[in-house]
């Protein structure tokens, strides 16, 4: 006779094979319900990607169209603003540089947007313009006559060998962009002053006839 060794008493029966039938069911039911809500949601998953875009893109039309049309009324409320530029000293020396001045005339509305033209001789002694649209924030840092300012528009005037001067130069014409501070010493004059890039500070006496 064929002794069995101690461990094949105690082999244990499949787990699957003793489970019971109703176990076997539900745990069959569980999968297939989990399987089939993976495929599911792996079906709906771009739809859902598509709609998300399209709702972004529903909300960043809304915001586009608001703002323009709150930019394209009120310039008939507000005051006219003149400014002269006599002095801008540039932060770093070069032989080619050369002084600049500036004129500028804006229309500033109500709500502190702003929309201007500024005619002035560049770094280099080039006539230039700077047509922008920009807005003013008085009472920076609760201080009710000192005020900040931004703008952005279409500069021309760096042309020939300084058209690398500026970015995105194209035959002249490219984006301008201006951060300010500045005060107001009472409701007509004010002193401003303009980063002009990392190039040169700029300042300039305005007058509000108002």
């Amino acid at each position: 006779m064929r002794r069995l060794s101690p461990l094949s008493r105690y082999r244990p029966a499949p787990a699957w094979s003793a489970a019971p039938t109703a176990f076997k069911l539900n745990l069959t039911h569980a999968l297939g319900t989990a399987l089939a809500t993976l495929l599911l949601g792996a079906g709906t998953a771009p739809a859902r990607a598509q709609g998300a875009v399209a709702g972004a893109m529903s909300s960043a039309q809304a915001v586009v169209a608001s703002t323009v049309d709150t930019l394209a009324q009120g310039w008939d409320q507000g005051h006219w603003r003149a400014a002269v530029s006599p002095y801008a000293p540039h932060l770093r020396y070069s032989p080619e540089h050369e002084y600049v001045w500036a004129l500028a005339v804006e229309r500033q509305r109500t709500d502190r947007w702003m929309a201007g033209a500024s005619f002035f001789s560049n770094s280099f002694g080039q006539p230039s313009s700077y047509l922008y649209l920009g807005r003013r924030f008085p009472s920076l840092m609760g201080h009710p006559q000192l005020f900040g300012q931004v703008s952005g528009g279409l500069l021309y005037g760096y042309r020939g060998k300084y058209e690398n001067k500026v970015p995105f130069n194209y035959n002249g014409f490219s984006p301008g962009a201006l951060a300010s501070i500045g005060w107001q010493f009472n409701r007509q004059a004010s002193l401003t002053v303009h980063a002009v890039g990392d190039a040169a500070v700029m300042f300039q006496f305005g007058w509000d006839f108002r």
